[in-house]
């Protein structure tokens, strides 16, 4: 892994734009392609990024940009489609980099493994005619605990919690942030799904047009019987 930290602009250039002025910020070159772009607020979000496969190339500046201080031009070329994030770099503060060997992955709490496991195999909790694409989906950023097709054919990304808070909900939002960025998958809708969220993380997520499940944990072992319940 790369890690740069530049007074940097940068451009995102494609299916949709973005511009970020100049400013100091970390630039993250990973092994497998994608390069993020981080600022020193906004929680562990990146700014803006591009999902591997991608290609990063040194260019020389236009005579203009040169003129106004660029002194090196990064430009990452998805292999996918003709976005690109165009990087300005005006200064460099640090460069290193770090081979950061073989990730074990996300070891899970035991309760979010099961709860995992079990709407996999029971799908049709997110609602009739439900299918399950695959548990574990990659992204760049991680992988998304659930992936699934709804009655109509439409993605739907679920994020599964013990107890969801608005972390939860920003997490999925950023995963969906990505994956909406597939034409293969996109529209992608989200799913936050626990066995508690909190009132402001509903909040949260009906504003971003995040649909919320609770989750009855027992009974989705066969431990409760809730025909047998008088509440």
């Amino acid at each position: 892994m790369r890690l740069v930290i530049a007074r940097c602009s940068v451009d995102y250039v494609g299916r949709l734009k973005a511009h970020l002025p100049l400013a100091i910020r970390l630039l993250l070159v990973k092994a497998d392609g994608s390069v993020l772009v981080h600022s020193d607020g906004g929680s562990y979000k990146p700014l803006n990024w591009m999902s591997p496969p991608a290609t990063v190339r040194r260019t020389t500046p236009a005579q203009t940009e040169l003129e106004e201080g660029v002194r090196e031009q990064w430009v990452v070329q998805s292999a996918k489609t003709d976005d690109r994030l165009i990087i300005n770099i005006y200064e460099q503060l640090h460069d290193s980099s770090h081979d950061l060997g073989v990730d074990p992955g996300l070891i899970k709490d035991g309760v979010e493994a099961d709860l995992q496991r079990l709407l996999a195999a029971q799908i049709h909790t997110l609602g009739e005619g439900f299918t399950l694409i695959r548990r574990e989906y990659f992204t760049a950023i991680g992988p998304v605990d659930i992936l699934a097709r709804d009655a109509t054919g439409g993605t739907v990304a679920v994020e599964l919690k013990r107890r969801g808070d608005i972390d939860g909900v920003e997490q999925l939002t950023r995963y969906l942030e990505l994956l909406n960025r597939d034409p293969l998958l996109a529209p992608v809708r989200g799913v936050f799904a626990a066995q508690q969220i909190k009132p402001q993380a509903k909040v949260l997520a009906v504003d971003r047009g995040i649909e919320c499940l609770t989750l009855d944990y027992d009974a989705m072992r066969g431990v409760d019987d809730t025909s047998s319940r008088l509440f």
